[in-house]
């Protein structure tokens, strides 16, 4: 079967697994080739697969979607790390969303101050005579 990991940025992943494990919102669940088809939200946590090989992956993801139709699960989710095991997992993890963090925080700071300008602007024209 073929997974697929999207983010609003890039596509992550594009290969042939053999099994799939994620998380969703009422607990973990596996998938094979030829299991039912299936739409299922994810909430933050670790999306596992392996390799026809029976090598692992791993990907952190922070919430998103995954659908299961015939021989492709995509799964498209707002931010996702890489992991070749559980250790190198965690630690690209902490960097990558920690960095994205810091910049959400700027970001929303900025917007604070714009929202600020314009509510200052409007009780300035509403006291004008």
């Amino acid at each position: 079967m073929k997974l697929v990991v999207l983010t609003p940025e890039e596509q992550l992943f594009d290969a042939e697994v053999s099994k799939v494990i994620a998380e969703a919102n009422n607990g973990s669940f596996g998938m094979l080739g030829r299991h039912i088809d299936i739409v299922a939200s994810l909430p933050p946590g670790i999306l596992a697969f392996e390799y026809p090989e029976g090598t692992k992956g791993y990907f952190g993801v922070d919430e998103g979607i995954l659908v299961k139709c015939g021989d492709e699960v995509s799964v498209a989710v707002r931010r996702a790390a890489f992991g070749r095991d559980l250790a190198e997992l965690r630690r690209v993890v902490q960097e990558e969303f920690q960095a994205f963090d810091a910049q959400e925080r700027t970001a929303r700071s900025a917007l604070a101050r714009l929202e600020a300008g314009v509510m200052r602007r409007l009780f300035d024209l509403e006291r004008s005579p």
